[in-house]
């Protein structure tokens, strides 16, 4: 497979805009700027916590605070790991250029200019792939009558020939994600597979960056770097932005340079395809408590993956994906992921070895729970405790609003043509209301999610179209 030149398109596809222009920087001006204030930070807290939790105890000595509040920082591990990613290169030879790739996009009820755009990104991939296979799920309209897309369809088979890539579109009863995608994957021949959701558009380079990890014949999975497309829509999207952050720049990144990524979006992901194919018949058919798994199949795939050997991820293969735009769509989505990662969680404890990097991680995320229940409880209900309790709010503050910034650096790893420089620098302003929403809203969702995890058969997000292409 010969990549094409990097400004040359061929067919045109009327009316659909051609994808923003990013790229991935490693953005080594930013590590002082992470790691002076990180450092003062640190000292900050180190002699303001000891003097605090010398003076909570009974004795003067420490108190039985020390022990959680040290174990509370430890688990951030990951924010300086992130630091230490780099895109992954592969030499010439290594014959990454003659993989057989076929890319799936599975359809349900998706705004069509969306399904058009993401369709384009496919066929036009500087490293083209070889198959291109859309499985509809069953889409309806409003009304209830069968959407079946049948101008993007047409107009899909017509262009693909003048970029060299096998299509098939094929509309099956509405059976969930992963009945769409095992639909053809199951016995699709290629060396790798490409999973791609239907509102979310490629990079250019996203393929050839993508399948440069492959070079390495350990690796098995490779998850794509994921930015919002409509990220001006309005303050909710913009919001999103910021919320991304810590899982797709912060322990993905982390994990990724210990080689053990858990969860990779279904915006883009690759993998090895024997992975997938063996998979048939049981991937489809999960169940949790009797019920049917109708969510995060990107996270059983990359469990799949995670039991054969190393799961990565690739900053520099961008995808750009739709996010809600309305706060009820919102807040479904995200009830959605939290009770599929509760699932997941029980999954990686049960199956992964104990001796593993995921296995305790897992309990680290469990124990960061426990720790964050039980400190503000001991502070309310321990009368000698009481009286203390504003200055810890208060050095709880400083703690979320520096680590909210540090986070938030990452924003300018990503260099986009679609974002100016002063929007830019109002979402890095605004990153501590990020964190206060992580605080106030999502991690009480998240606990409501946990005792919740039994109601996983329903989709739950999409009944109707709910996000357009921008300017749509």
């Amino acid at each position: 497979m010969t990549s094409r030149p990097a400004g040359e398109v061929a067919g045109r596809w009327p009316g659909v805009p051609p994808p923003p222009i990013a790229r991935a920087v490693s953005a080594r001006w930013l590590v002082p700027l992470a790691v002076l204030p990180l450092t003062g930070f640190l000292a900050w807290v180190l002699a303001h916590g000891y003097a605090l939790l010398r003076s909570l105890g009974p004795d003067g000595a420490g108190g039985p605070l020390a022990v959680p509040w040290l174990v509370s920082f430890l688990l951030l591990w990951w924010v300086p790991l992130a630091w230490l990613e780099r895109p992954r290169r592969a030499p010439a030879d290594a014959g990454l250029d003659a993989l057989t790739v076929t890319v799936q996009v599975p359809v349900y009820n998706e705004d069509p200019d969306a399904l058009r755009a993401c369709l384009y990104s496919v066929l036009t991939q500087s490293r083209p792939v070889t198959r291109l296979r859309v499985v509809d799920d069953g889409s309806t309209r409003p009304d209830g009558s069968p959407e079946t897309y049948p101008e993007v369809r047409a107009e899909l088979l017509a262009l693909a020939p003048a970029h060299g890539v096998e299509v098939t579109w094929d509309r099956t009863a509405n059976r969930g994600k992963r009945h769409a995608q095992m639909h053809v994957l199951a016995t699709d021949d290629a060396d790798v597979f490409v999973t791609v959701d239907s509102d979310s558009v490629l990079d250019r380079h996203a393929v050839a960056e993508g399948l440069k990890p492959f070079a390495d014949p350990a690796v098995r999975s490779v998850a794509g770097q994921v930015v919002v497309l409509n990220h001006d829509a309005n303050a909710l999207t913009r919001l999103v932005c910021l919320l991304y952050l810590p899982f797709t720049r912060g322990l993905r990144s982390a994990q990724s340079v210990l080689r053990r990524v858990t969860i990779n979006s279904g915006t883009l992901a690759f993998y090895r395809a024997g992975i997938v194919r063996e998979a048939a018949g049981v991937y489809e058919n999960e169940r949790f408590c009797g019920r049917p798994m109708q969510m995060n199949d990107d996270s059983m795939l990359t469990f799949y993956a995670l039991l054969a050997g190393d799961t990565v991820h690739q900053p520099s293969a961008l995808v750009f994906t739709l996010v809600p735009e309305r706060w009820p769509h919102y807040l479904r989505q995200q009830l959605r992921w939290m009770r599929g990662t509760t699932v997941r969680h029980l999954w990686w404890l049960r199956y992964l070895p104990a001796t593993g990097v995921v296995w305790w991680t897992t309990v680290g995320e469990y124990l960061h729970i426990a720790l964050g229940l039980a400190i503000p409880a001991a502070l309310v209900l321990h009368p000698e405790y009481r009286e203390h309790l504003g200055t810890v709010l208060l050095l709880g503050v400083v703690v979320g609003v520096v680590m909210s910034y540090l986070m938030a650096l990452r924003l300018f790893t990503v260099v986009r043509g679609d974002l100016r420089r002063r929007d830019l620098a109002l979402l890095y302003a605004a990153a501590p209301l990020a964190a206060a929403w992580r605080a106030l809203v999502l991690r009480p969702l998240y606990l409501y999610a946990m005792l919740t995890c039994r109601r996983i058969n329903q989709w739950g997000t999409r009944s109707t179209v709910e996000v357009g292409l921008p300017g749509r």
